[in-house]
């Protein structure tokens, strides 16, 4: 295949950009992981990953997987087989944590729900009054549904589990929603979140990360489901003295000190103002196009990726294809229930409104090349105006020319 000039627009919602100066972290000669200052490296991170997760009292683990791995490390250490946990489904990646736990002998209570909607806060709390017998021992909710393009609103789920006064364990999968969208794992009263490096914390793929709460820490005696690679107690054992179980990834954990620098120095609220001002600009050039997001209505709306919905009788996925192909643009694809009738802008991570600008530019291009009856420009314009209006940072905005 001949060169292509010029950098690939990675705009898919994960794995996104991953900054200069964490490449640069992670070029290092390889390290013995049980050396005498390997500690001065690790021990910081997991500091350094609560205050990411906002919680002084949780404990964080970091896994050498994605985030799938956080998901059955969340479950395996606080569960046994047949306990009973309440979840909603309504996207792909909602439906592969149900798949996960059904696989490992949990009985899954599953609320259905319309794609483009998320968990219902209300619905949870009508089927935890109903369980006067506390049978149900987890709610398990994905944070934020890269498939449609849908964020669920964890602190109300939290209020509806008070109101039941229901004692069960709240997890939360937030892997495209940790340093992206607000996350409160202390105040919310989270039991384990789950994350992973190649969203928000601007990494490769390559680690997984879970923060227990001591609640959930509590329950590992009695947790019967099988585990030996995510078990929490080899690394409690380990991890204090600044070293892992098994040999770490260790390239990406410098990689993680960097990011984790980025995210201090940028400070997470004008990093959730920059993923919402990038966010609503997308959703202007949506508009603009006369085109409609996947999710339902703006309580749905997603700071982190945006689906789009093609029009009647156009392949998104040829829109994909020739977004690649033609203009060197990664979109996101239509996932199981969408797939053909959506595609994605993945607007998270290390990116501004220039880089942004440039994936509506290729995404309006490829529509025009496809059939899509939009105005060359039209979204781009929107976005345009919007942004101007509204600086990523919290400042007053420069003043317009005459």
């Amino acid at each position: 295949m001949a060169r292509r000039p010029g950098k690939n627009f990675l705009f898919v919602p994960g794995p996104t950009n991953v900054p200069e100066r964490v490449l640069r972290a992670m070029m290092v000669s390889q390290e013995d992981h049980r050396s005498p200052i390997f500690p001065e490296l690790t021990k910081p991170l997991y500091e350094g990953l609560k205050k990411v997760y906002k919680s002084k009292d949780g404990q964080v683990f970091i896994f050498p997987s994605s985030g799938t791995g956080g998901w059955e490390a969340a479950l395996t250490n606080t569960l046994a087989p047949g306990d009973k946990v309440l979840t909603a489904r309504f996207g792909q990646f909602s439906h592969l944590w149900v798949d996960m736990a059904q696989r490992l002998g949990l009985d899954v209570q599953i609320q259905e729900e319309e794609w483009g909607t998320g968990a219902h806060e209300e619905k949870i709390e009508e089927a935890l009054v109903a369980d006067k017998n506390h049978e149900i021992k987890a709610v398990m909710v994905v944070h934020n549904e890269t498939a449609t393009g849908v964020t669920s609103n964890i602190g109300a789920i939290r209020k509806a589990m008070d109101a039941a006064g229901h004692p069960a364990l709240l997890f939360v999968d937030s892997v495209s929603g940790l340093g992206s969208i607000d996350f409160r794992f202390d105040e919310w009263k989270v039991d384990c979140a789950v994350s992973g490096s190649q969203k928000g914390l601007m990494l490769p793929a390559g680690l997984g990360f879970v923060c227990v709460s001591q609640k959930a820490l509590g329950l590992r005696k009695n947790a019967g489901l099988n585990k030996v690679y995510f078990d929490f107690q080899d690394h409690i054992n380990t991890n204090p003295s600044g070293y892992f179980p098994y040999t770490p990834a260790t390239n990406l954990l410098h990689g993680l000190r960097e990011s984790l620098a980025c995210i201090e120095e940028e400070g997470l609220e004008n990093i959730f103002r920059r993923h919402h001002v990038l966010a609503e600009a997308t959703r202007r050039a949506i508009d603009a196009w006369g085109l409609k997001l996947c999710a339902k209505s703006p309580r749905w709306h997603s700071d982190t990726v945006s689906a789009i919905v093609a029009p009647e009788g156009i392949d998104a996925a040829k829109i994909i294809r020739h977004a690649y192909d033609r203009y060197n643009l990664a979109l996101g694809a239509g996932l199981s229930k969408v797939a053909g009738r959506v595609f994605r802008i993945g607007h998270l991570g290390d990116l501004n409104e220039l880089m942004l600008l440039g994936a509506i530019a290729g995404a309006e291009l490829s529509m025009l090349d496809n059939g899509v009856k939009i105005k060359a420009g039209s979204g781009v314009g929107a976005a345009q105006e919007y942004l101007r209006d509204n600086p990523i940072e919290a400042q007053a905005a420069a003043p317009k020319a005459a």
